[in-house]
């Protein structure tokens, strides 16, 4: 099935995105071969040039490495890692903020609002715990 994207950003930023969050997330592991440029971009359902730029993107951002003609993989580096992790909280963080100041959510709206999420989620969270040790 292809990806889905939106008109917000150029196709090959949320594909950057995308693998960004896919390799944070464990989808790919480091040192793990990523999948060639017109696969995953038949996978997605773009032009393979389209992928190709996400690609040197995420190689700019040290993501990836190329080794030879064997292919492209995703670093071992734990520094990189963590600047990948840094630039996703912050295009979150913005996403979240715009989407909110749309619709006439404050900053302080929002921050109270994920608050209770996680006390909601930790409740239940708990509460499925509970009763599973129960049963």
């Amino acid at each position: 099935m292809a990806w889905s994207f939106t008109s917000r950003a150029p196709v090959y930023m949320q594909i950057v995105s995308r693998i960004r969050a896919d390799i944070l997330g464990g989808v790919y592991q480091p040192d793990q071969q990523i999948p060639a440029v017109r696969q995953l971009a038949l996978t997605a359902g773009v032009n393979p040039n389209t992928m190709q730029r996400a690609f040197a993107v995420l190689e700019a951002e040290q993501l990836f490495i190329t080794r030879g003609t064997i292919g492209r993989f995703i670093t071992t580096d734990t520094e990189v890692l963590a600047r990948a992790r840094e630039v996703m909280r912050r295009e979150t963080v913005a996403r979240l903020v715009e989407e909110a100041a749309a619709v006439g959510i404050s900053p302080e709206e929002l921050i109270e609002g994920i608050r209770a999420y996680e006390r909601e989620s930790a409740a239940d969270t708990g509460e499925a715990s509970q009763e599973t040790t129960t049963q």
